[in-house]
C-alpha cells in the first residue's frame, strides 16, 4: 500500500480568528462626551461599473468626524492596518480609546490586535451577524454612497473615488452632523420659548 503525505491546508488570510474576537463594549449607545474616548470604524465598497475598490474609515464619536481613511484596490488587512496607524499618527494620545468594529477579518487578525494592545487601546466589536450594533458606521456609509454615487454623474471608478475623497473634506469640514443639528434644534426651542 503506498504512503500517501496529507498536504497541509493552507490558511486563508481572510478568515476571522475567533480567539481574539472581543465583547460589545458600546451596547449601541454611540454617543461620548469627549474627542479620543470612541472611535467607529468598519470597510465599505466602493464599486461603478463592475470596477471596485474598498473604503477604510475611523469616526470619532464625539464629533461624528472622520479621523482617517484609506482607499484600496485590495480588501486586507493592510487597508485596515495603514487606517489605524494614521488615524493614531494623527491624534497621538489614544490610551484608554474604545475602538468599535464589526467582527471582521481584518479586526480579528494578530496584527490589529497587537497594534491596539500596544497603544492603550480597548478593542470592542458588534456581535456576529448584527449590524445594528455598529450601525452609526454603517449610516455614515449609506450616507456617503447616497450623496456621492446616486448623486452625481461619474464616469468611473477613479472619478468616483476622487469624489468621495472631495464629500469627506467637505463632511468634515462643512456639512452638518447628526450630533451638532440635534443641539441646533436644543438651541432653538430654549430661545422661541418666550
Amino acid at each position: 500500500m503506498p504512503n500517501y503525505i496529507r498536504r497541509a491546508k493552507k490558511k486563508n488570510k481572510k478568515e476571522r480568528i475567533e480567539d481574539n474576537v472581543k465583547p460589545d463594549l458600546l451596547k449601541r449607545n454611540f454617543n461620548t462626551d469627549k474627542p479620543n474616548k470612541v472611535w467607529d470604524t468598519g470597510v465599505t465598497y466602493l464599486i461603478f461599473n463592475g470596477a471596485r475598490a474598498y473604503l477604510s474609515t475611523i469616526i470619532d464619536l464625539y464629533d461624528r468626524k472622520v479621523v482617517a481613511y484609506k482607499i484600496s484596490k485590495h480588501n486586507d488587512n493592510k487597508l485596515v492596518i495603514d487606517t489605524l496607524n494614521k488615524a493614531i499618527s494623527k491624534r497621538k494620545d489614544v490610551h484608554g480609546l474604545i475602538l468599535h468594529s464589526d467582527q471582521g477579518f481584518q479586526y480579528t487578525s494578530y496584527e490589529y490586535k497587537a497594534i491596539c494592545e500596544s497603544n492603550g487601546i480597548q478593542i470592542s466589536m458588534a456581535r456576529k451577524g448584527t449590524p445594528i450594533d455598529d450601525s452609526l458606521i454603517e449610516c455614515w456609509y449609506s450616507l456617503l454612497k447616497k450623496e456621492t454615487l446616486y448623486n452625481n454623474h461619474i464616469t468611473s471608478l477613479e472619478n468616483y473615488i476622487e469624489l468621495v475623497e472631495e464629500w469627506i473634506k467637505f463632511y468634515n469640514t462643512t456639512r452638518i452632523k447628526g450630533k451638532k443639528l440635534v443641539r441646533r434644534i436644543n438651541i432653538l426651542k430654549i430661545t422661541n420659548k418666550d
